[in-house]
């Protein structure tokens, strides 16, 4: 108990002396009273990630192989392993499931690519991917397949210049693919206008100028023509007077034999004679050093050329002289081209079509080809699908004025490939007989009648109409076989 009372006594104590030291300091400010303490709270837990269940991804399954059966005409031999053959090497890297297999078509007996062809298909073993000859013949046979789908969603295929997708495309059907496009009609030796201090034939000249420069430079006596050959005036002249009649007079339909164009082309054809090849006697001959027309214009002994752009490569490596394309006079060119098809019976179409494209209008591939042209110190086709950086890609091999003007004006070309896909176009041009006979010549056909129409053994004239009512007839019958 007193114990408790001294507790008591020295806690008044010490309240009165905490008093007494408050009063002498400053007054205190009033503060509101702590809260009473609570439970310290636990810590923060992290919040889980959301689980997804794991989910096991297959592996990638590996392509199945594919063998693509493959014939060409221009794949030259393994052991000179040109070109094509690297660029169906490329492929094969590139698709390593995919093995191409060249298909036999040596001819010693000479039957022709379509005969081995045919053959071919009579033992069920037509070739997957291959080079066409003759593509109505093909589409009568039913043998290829409709690519339409296929070139419908292709980037590269809007490149192709529509001159070449109608060639291919059968009632609405695209059935081929354009494997190269040249193109095609005179090149110029500027060097040796200049020479003989005249203005050389530029792209885009008229018919009466460029036959003009042609006499002014034309002397025998220095061995120098004028022209390197009169035949091929017949094909492109009638389109110079009549635009509606395209290559040998073809309108897109009928043969135009009977035609004020296409006999004016006949004529010009026989005036022009004495500026060519075919004009010279054998002395004169005696003054060149070319022992044909084929000779003329590589020893600069004609200012031009009618050939086409397959030639450019040997240019490009051999030619001493300054070069370049004029074309057809009138401002535009002749298209020579190739066709690929896939057959109806390939296995794998679209991995065939994708091989057919590569060795065809495939960007990626011309690049490629471009790549090997260069190592081998040449250079490439011109590109089949004409875009911006393709077109940029053969210019740092072949720049000339006349040559890019015919790139951008392909669309107006003249198709000389007419045999290739034109249902009839072959026997009313060539192989028809339509009846006539010449002097000795009995039953005669149509090359013979185009051949010497200038030889002075008939008159045309007494033949033009019969000739167009033949031609007519044969490709009016062809074209129904076919639905072209």
């Amino acid at each position: 108990m007193k114990s408790l009372v001294k507790f008591v006594n020295a806690a008044i104590v010490l309240v009165l002396a905490a008093s007494l030291l408050a009063a002498c300091g400053a007054p205190a400010t009033a503060t509101e009273a702590p809260a009473a303490p609570t439970e310290a709270p636990k810590p923060t837990e992290a919040p889980k990630p959301t689980e997804v269940p794991p989910t096991e991804v297959p592996p990638t399954a590996a392509p199945e192989p594919v063998t693509i059966r493959y014939a060409n005409w221009n794949l030259g031999t393994e052991e000179e392993n040109n070109i094509q053959r690297q660029l169906v090497a490329a492929y094969t890297e590139l698709h390593p499931n995919v093995t191409v297999e060249f298909v036999d078509m040596s001819d010693p007996d000479k039957k022709g690519w379509d005969a081995l062809l045919t053959a071919y298909a009579a033992k069920g073993e037509l070739p997957d991917v291959f080079m066409a000859n003759n593509v109505p013949l093909y589409v009568q046979n039913g043998w290829l397949s409709d690519l339409s789908d296929l070139t419908s969603a292709d980037a590269d295929w809007a490149n192709v210049p529509q001159a070449l997708k109608d060639g291919f495309t059968y009632n609405g059907k695209v059935m081929g693919l354009p494997a190269a496009q040249f193109i095609m009609g005179y090149w110029v030796n500027k060097d040796v206008y200049e020479a003989a201090n005249l203005d050389a034939p530029e792209y885009g000249i008229s018919a009466d100028d460029f036959f003009a420069t042609a006499t002014a430079l034309n002397n025998v006596d220095k061995a120098m023509l004028g022209l390197d050959e009169q035949e091929f005036i017949i094909g492109w002249y009638p389109n110079t007077q009549d635009s509606n009649l395209k290559w040998f007079s073809f309108d897109g339909t009928n043969m135009n034999y009977n035609s004020a164009a296409f006999k004016a082309g006949i004529a010009k054809a026989g005036e022009s004679k004495p500026l060519t090849w075919q004009g010279l006697t054998d002395e004169q001959k005696k003054n060149f050093k070319s022992q044909g027309p084929w000779e003329l214009f590589m020893n600069q002994e004609a200012g031009v050329r009618w050939d086409a752009s397959w030639s450019v490569p040997g240019w490009v490596k051999d030619a001493k002289f300054n070069w370049d394309f004029v074309g057809i006079p009138g401002g535009t060119q002749a298209l020579v081209y190739d066709v690929i098809v896939v057959s109806k019976t390939a296995a794998n179409p679209e991995e065939a079509y994708n091989f057919a494209k590569w060795m065809t209008f495939s960007t990626e591939a011309y690049a490629k080809e471009v790549e090997l042209a260069k190592a081998a110190g040449s250079a490439p086709k011109l590109p089949i699908s004409v875009d911006p950086a393709s077109i940029e890609l053969y210019k740092t091999f072949v720049d000339k004025p006349g040559l890019n003007a015919a790139l951008e004006n392909l669309d107006s070309s003249l198709v000389e490939s007419l045999a290739k896909v034109i249902p009839g176009y072959i026997q009313s041009r060539w192989e028809g007989k339509p009846g006539i006979d010449v002097g000795e010549d009995k039953d005669v056909n149509m090359w013979y009648m185009f051949n010497f129409v200038n030889d002075g053994r008939f008159k045309y004239e007494d033949y033009a109409a019969k000739l167009e009512e033949f031609a007519n007839k044969l490709l009016t019958d062809a074209r129904a076989t076919v639905n072209k």
